[in-house]
Parts: structure tokens; C-alpha cells; sequence
């Protein structure tokens, strides 16, 4: 998804600046404005996934950074249990939207171009989102959750630990 959203960058940084410099000779490109419109949706929808999974994501911490170290813990897997299901709605909502986009034939007005594959993309992008937040609540669970001794948690968590051996 990266690679895709960042050809999506390039290729709109080109028409950006094409369309800068040959409005000096009077000659622009037609439809720019919707092909950047377009880009920056797949740009933004791809990069989120990839950005949350590296924490790379702009988080206002003034009053939890002063939170004993658990707390702050407790604090940021609850927020990603929210978010999980804040962009879950999200994409299930814009995927009922581009089918409704896509079963109206609605287009671009200068370009023609059908909006319902970004559209998808967007809400693609936005449960790729999801699914990496819903893990990451689960990774937090992981740590508390392994001081259990007994019981079907212990063993989930031994099963689960036992993966993340084989894996390494």
C-alpha cells in the first residue's frame, strides 16, 4: 500500500507542477484539480495503516505523559480499542458510500472519471487502519493478561506466545 500511495505522490507532485508550468503558456493541464483530488484521497488512505503500525501518528499526551507508567498503558490500548471501532464504522460507512457512488454512475465532471475506485480505496485504507489498531489493542492485552496463572487466559496467552516463538 505504501508503494501504491507513493506513486500516487509522485504522479501528483508531477501534475502539480506541470500544470504550474504550462499555465505560463497558457496551456493547462485539463482536469488537474480533480487528478490531484483523487491522489491525495489514495495518498492519505494508504499511508494511514502503515503510519499507526509504526506510531507515527501525532498524539497530544500532556496530561497522560504525568499518568503512572501502567496507567498510561491502560490508557493508550483503551484509545486504540476506540479508534479501532471509530474506523471500522468509518470504512464500513465510505464502502456503502462508494456502492452507492458506483451503482449511480457518478463522474468527475471535467475528466469523467468514475469516483467509486477511490472511494473504495479510501475506505480500504481506512479498515486497513482499523485492523492494524484492533491488533495492537490485542498486543497490549498480551503483557497484563500473562501475569494470569490460570485459567483459559493463561492459556490463550501461552498459545499466543508459543507463535510469537516460532515466528522468531
Amino acid at each position: 500500500m505504501m508503494r501504491i500511495g507513493g506513486a500516487a505522490l509522485v504522479l501528483m507532485m508531477g501534475i502539480a507542477c506541470g500544470n504550474m508550468f504550462l499555465r505560463v503558456l497558457w496551456v493547462p493541464i485539463k482536469g488537474s484539480y480533480e487528478l490531484v483530488g483523487f491522489l491525495g484521497a489514495v495518498v492519505t488512505s494508504f499511508a494511514l495503516g502503515y503510519t499507526q503500525s509504526k506510531r507515527g501518528h501525532i498524539a497530544v499526551d500532556i496530561v497522560v505523559s504525568r499518568y503512572p507508567k501502567r496507567l498510561q498503558e491502560f490508557v493508550e490500548s483503551l484509545n486504540d480499542l476506540v479508534c479501532g471501532l471509530f474506523f471500522a464504522i468509518i470504512a464500513w460507512q465510505v464502502g456503502k458510500w462508494a456502492t452507492t457512488v458506483w451503482r449511480t454512475g457518478e463522474v468527475s465532471e471535467t475528466l469523467r472519471i468514475p469516483f467509486y475506485p477511490f472511494t473504495y480505496g479510501v475506505a480500504f485504507g481506512c479498515g486497513v487502519l482499523a485492523l492494524v489498531l484492533f491488533l495492537q489493542f490485542l498486543k497490549a492485552l498480551i503483557v497484563p493478561l500473562g501475569r494470569i496463572t490460570m485459567g483459559p487466559y493463561r492459556l490463550m496467552m501461552d498459545s499466543l506466545r508459543q507463535r510469537n516463538r516460532r515466528k522468531r
